[in-house]
């Protein structure tokens, strides 16, 4: 029993008091050709979220369209109304190819020379912010997306209706005009958004390719580490009063989760293995005290999102801690 309660307490976990200022970190010399490529990216991620956010939708005029088959007019309203929601998914979906290019430059930085993981969190914070940034990205993505249904569906009448238009002589000629996705873009783009977390799972596919270029414990090891960081600099008060914006905590623990999910699907046996260095208690902990309003969205990250919760080998209390 001593042992079990060692382990879900992570005592054995190192502990880092080091300070990331994700509020206003620059980029030194050596970050600076990284950090303007990523910024590149990073740049459309808030319009990318917007756009997500404020997606309505075809049901309705989908369902017109079906239930009258025969009323060409009802035809051309939903098809019209869903081709700039399908260009919307595009885009999503174009972003998420750049994530997946810029991903392993910023692990090639924080992962790869002689430094440990620590060294690297502080004198590359301008790095780090970014990375944390992406992590941040992908869980508000994916969240949006698992509570909109309309998008796999507008996307799945969207491919029904061009392969029926492209055999069909009788369409509309302005409805032939339309520019049409190719059928491998409509292919791939139905595997992206098939999967319930699809920016999850090009960011954690990347991460693991590049492992294939790096030792997997310096990408494992320099995950544990930011996460640790992350879960100490809420737990320590004179970090958390350095922070200028409220918002920034909610951040930090958002990045936090993120990391422990990247982790637990980029590690061979976890996140919830004694091994792997993250003190899952402890991060629940400072969830429930910190964050109460956000704190349900996150825990269910952590309960649907990771790969090895319910492995037969996790210890039931973690389980429980979680259920």
């Amino acid at each position: 029993m001593g042992n079990l309660l060692k382990l879900l307490s992570r005592e054995d976990c190192p502990k880092y008091d080091v300070f990331v200022d994700f509020e206003n970190a620059q980029p030194t010399d050596s970050e600076k050709e990284t950090f303007v490529k990523v910024q590149e990216v990073l740049v459309k991620s808030k319009d990318i979220l917007h756009q997500l956010r404020t997606y309505k939708g075809a049901g309705n005029e989908i369902r017109e369209a079906i239930t009258n088959s025969k009323n060409e007019n009802l035809q051309i309203k939903a098809w019209q109304t869903v081709v700039p929601l399908v260009e919307r998914l595009v885009a999503f979906y174009e972003f998420s190819l750049e994530i997946e290019k810029i991903v392993p430059e910023i692990l090639m930085v924080l992962c790869s020379g002689n430094l440990t993981p620590r060294e690297h969190l502080e004198t590359q914070q301008a790095i780090v912010k970014q990375l944390a940034e992406i992590l941040d990205f992908v869980l508000k993505f994916d969240d949006l997306k698992m509570n909109n249904p309309s998008i796999q569906n507008d996307l799945s009448y969207y491919r029904r209706t061009i392969n029926r238009r492209r055999v069909d002589d009788n369409v509309d000629s302005d409805l032939k005009e339309e520019r049409l996705l190719s059928n491998d873009l409509a292919f791939r783009m139905s595997l992206f958004y098939a999967q319930a977390t699809p920016m999850l799972k090009v960011l954690s596919d990347t991460t693991t390719n590049c492992c294939r270029n790096l030792p997997i414990e310096n990408t494992t090891e320099t995950l544990s580490t930011m996460c640790q960081v992350c879960q100490r600099m809420i737990e320590n008060p004179e970090f958390c009063s350095r922070f200028k914006k409220e918002e920034t905590i909610f951040f930090v623990l958002r990045v936090m989760v993120g990391l422990i999910i990247l982790f637990d699907h980029v590690h061979p046996e976890g996140a919830f293995k004694r091994s792997s260095h993250i003190d899952i208690k402890g991060s629940v902990k400072v969830l429930k005290e910190q964050a109460p309003t956000i704190v349900d969205n996150l825990l269910n990250a952590l309960r649907y999102t990771t790969k090895h919760l319910n492995d037969e080998n996790t210890p039931k209390q973690l389980k429980t801690l979680l259920a």
